[in-house]
């Protein structure tokens, strides 16, 4: 056939030696021969390769390279100038070690890539913990008089330290509301259910917050829990009309409590009134008789002092006035001596009488 004689034969590719249309045929990776390419080759292929992309055709120009220089030196003053901002705290790292030094709200240099810079939002975060009253079974607590509550609480809790923060905690929501769970559960477990209902709010959360706080502490989470707030407490809702009707018995008896003690006070007050009103007659009273007596014996001294100056005179005088005070108020007829004997005279008493009256 045509093509079996060209060039020594081989088919329409080409001979024996692996030639044909398409030039010599694959080779292996040792080449024709199963020899080790040669590198000094490839990377000779791969500068020409290089110059031919590079304008010009060959060769780095100055230019090129001042270029080239100028954008690595920018790239790295990018990276190794950072900013703080006002709610943040950094901690800069060398090698992936912390360093001792915190970074302030600003702007920091640092030598990048050796060192690297983590940073923490210093800002107050509040985590809402329980669902009191909600369908949800987070919250059901036993209480110290075995009664059941369901609380729902608040943690307002920021980062103190950055770098155990940083790298001592992975989640700190979640383990601020493990720890929050655990710290209520064991206080309301200590204390009747009526303290978490209205008696002591304030005392549960403020040992709620030691609690965490020490625990935060002996985990060093580098956070600091700022306050506790009990949102809501009440007890569950298949026993709330229940627990309902025991308040409203509670309050009935303190408003009953309170109007007997307003009435007690009431009584109280008037009897301590007429008490002292009466203890202030029997003080004038008492007053009034010694002064009357004092008067009647001054007033026997100074007689006495004028009876002892002229005896006869005083006993004449007080026998007057005595005889005129007994016989002042008495009926009394003065018949004269003188008129002669064997003579009656007339009195008309009645008429005497009359007078006497209408004087008077």
């Amino acid at each position: 056939m045509p093509w079996s004689n060209q060039s020594g034969g081989g088919g329409p590719w080409g001979g024996g030696n692996g030639g044909g249309p398409w030039g010599q045929g694959p080779r292996g990776p040792g080449g024709p021969s199963n020899n080790p390419p040669d590198l000094e080759d490839i990377i000779r292929r791969g500068q020409d390769r290089l110059k031919q992309a590079l304008p010009g055709g060959g060769g780095f120009s100055p230019a090129i390279i001042g270029l080239i220089v100028v954008g690595l030196l920018g790239l790295w003053a990018f990276k190794a100038v950072y900013t703080v901002q006002p709610d943040e705290l950094g901690v800069e790292l060398r090698f992936g070690q912390p360093k001792d030094d915190i970074s302030e709200p600003g702007l920091h240099f640092h030598w990048w890539p050796i060192e690297t810079v983590e940073k923490a939002n210093t800002a107050e975060k509040l985590l809402n913990i329980g669902d009191a009253r909600g369908s949800t079974s987070s919250g059901l607590m036993l209480s110290g008089d075995q009664n059941i509550v369901d609380v729902s609480f608040s943690v307002a809790y920021q980062v103190s330290d950055p770098r155990a923060y940083l790298f001592n905690v992975q989640n700190p929501d979640d383990m601020i509301r493990q720890i929050g769970e655990s710290a209520v559960r064991e206080v309301v477990g200590r204390r009747p259910a009526q303290d978490i209902f209205r008696d002591d709010r304030q005392g549960i959360s403020d040992n709620v917050r030691s609690i965490i706080q020490t625990t935060l502490e002996e985990y060093g989470s580098g956070l600091a829990v700022n306050a506790i707030s009990i949102e809501d407490a009440a007890p569950p809702r298949e026993v709330a009309d229940a627990f309902d009707e025991v308040q409203r018995a509670e309050q009935d008896e303190d408003r009953f409590v309170e109007e007997s003690n307003q009435y007690s006070n009431q009584k109280l007050g008037q009897a301590r009134g007429e008490a002292a009103q009466v203890r202030e007659e029997a003080a004038a009273y008492k007053n009034r008789v010694v002064q009357e007596a004092r008067g009647e014996a001054q007033r026997f001294i100074s007689v006495y002092d004028e009876y002892a100056k002229a005896p006869d005179v005083t006993r004449k005088r007080l026998f007057l006035e005595t005889m005129e005070q007994v016989l002042k108020g008495s009926n009394k007829v003065i018949v004269e001596q003188g008129n002669g004997p064997g003579v009656v005279p007339y009195l008309p008493l009645p008429e005497l009488q009359k007078r006497a009256g209408g004087d008077q």
